[in-house]
């Protein structure tokens, strides 16, 4: 199964890259780096794959906010904390929150769906969205690439390892949970802090 797996995705690797890249990325592009590394990939074109998924997955949830609000209404009924920290950071950070909102664990939807929802310009969103698209592929794939041994070997050692690899990969992903939950809180805390005086 994981050879076939590997052969897939040596024979259709650019497709499942641009489609993971809309739907979610990291992981995506830290194996076309990998890839890119061992030859089965041109490094450019993983790059340009890579942010091209990127900018366009945001794009549609930017005009799914400028254009579905009724979507959008019925998200803030289960999603109500996410849109409220996503309208925060936009009245308090502006433009740059586009930049950086690919990095924000759990907010990467919320966002360009809460700025589709403002009056914001939608050629302003894609020119900011497709330079953030490009830093983000290019900084997730280049490190992949130069350091591919290290991390195949990181990968072979956690396979082997795996009563030691399971428990400290949960620690590493509950920690970077509970830190942008931290972060959320604050946020919140201090919105609460305002409207109350």
């Amino acid at each position: 199964m994981e050879h076939l797996l590997l052969e897939w995705l040596k024979e259709y690797g650019y497709i499942v890259l641009f489609a993971w890249s809309i739907l979610e990325g990291e992981i995506g592009l830290i194996m076309a780096g990998i890839m890119s590394h061992t030859g089965d990939m041109f490094l450019p074109i993983a790059l340009l794959v890579g942010a091209l998924g990127g900018f366009v997955g945001d794009q549609i949830y930017f005009y799914i906010g400028r254009f579905n609000k009724r979507y959008i209404h019925n998200q803030l009924h289960t999603h109500r904390r996410k849109f409220a920290i996503a309208h925060l950071l936009i009245k308090k950070y502006g433009w740059p929150i586009i930049f950086v909102q690919r990095y924000m664990i759990g907010m990467r939807t919320a966002i360009p769906m809460a700025i589709g929802l403002t009056k914001y310009s939608g050629k302003k969103f894609a020119f900011i969205n497709f330079i953030s698209a490009l830093f983000w592929a290019s900084a997730t794939i280049i490190p992949a690439y130069y350091f591919g041994a290290e991390i195949l070997n990181a990968l072979k050692w956690g396979k082997a390892h795996w009563y030691f690899a399971v428990p400290l990969l949960i620690i590493i992903i509950g920690g970077i949970i509970l830190t942008f939950r931290r972060i959320e809180n604050n946020l919140l805390e201090k919105r609460r802090v305002r409207q109350t005086r």
